[in-house]
């Protein structure tokens, strides 16, 4: 097996012990056992499992920025609104998956003190990438006159939004959850296309 597909079978096996048990609550030994080798194979790849978490989560961050542009350009020739809805709602979609959904989750609610410096930094970069998108979106749509209220405060709105509707995810049915952002996203359109 090559070392690059030995990596990302430890990754993999690693993403849903993280999710579920967090980086402290994760051992190498876990990891290693999920994978079939044993702890020290580990290091072969891996300085540590510091350097083996960072590692997944710039994969997931460049996943993420992927999933943006391709969203973008698919979206492109929508009116602002449905451009606007439809990246809210592949959003959730993206995160709903169990292991990076809950992953993204534990982490923004109960970050680990030894990663907290660099989980808020791809964090951000993260939310970067969205915002560059949303920026781009907001523009056009105050320029043919989708949206009357300043660009910030569209963006500081959508992305409460956002994480709102990624919250929800997780507490109701699939039912209640479209209803619920059904609701949300009538009041947030309403309020800055200025009516």
């Amino acid at each position: 097996m090559s070392s690059t597909s030995m990596v990302e079978k430890i990754e993999k096996a690693a993403l849903p012990l993280f999710a579920r048990k967090g980086f402290e609550g994760t051992s190498l030994t876990q990891i290693a056992k999920s994978v079939g080798i044993k702890k020290p194979s580990l290091y072969a790849h891996f300085d540590s499992k510091e350097d083996l978490f960072l590692g997944m989560l710039q994969k997931v961050n460049s996943d993420y920025r992927d999933f943006l542009k391709e969203r973008v350009q698919k979206n492109r020739n929508m009116k602002t609104e449905q451009q606007l809805y439809c990246l809210l709602k592949d959003n959730a979609t993206y995160l709903k998956n169990e292991d990076l959904g809950l992953l993204f989750k534990r982490f923004m609610l109960f970050p680990s003190l030894k990663v907290n410096d660099t989980y808020n930094e791809q964090f951000i970069e993260s939310e970067k990438a969205l915002t560059e998108v949303l920026i781009e979106i907001v523009k056009e749509g105050k320029r043919i006159g989708d949206i009357q209220v300043k660009e910030e405060q569209v963006i500081d709105a959508y992305l409460c939004l956002l994480d709102g509707s990624f919250e929800q995810l997780f507490y109701y049915s699939e039912v209640e959850y479209e209803e619920r952002l059904k609701n949300a996203w009538s009041i947030f359109w309403n309020g800055i296309k200025g009516c």
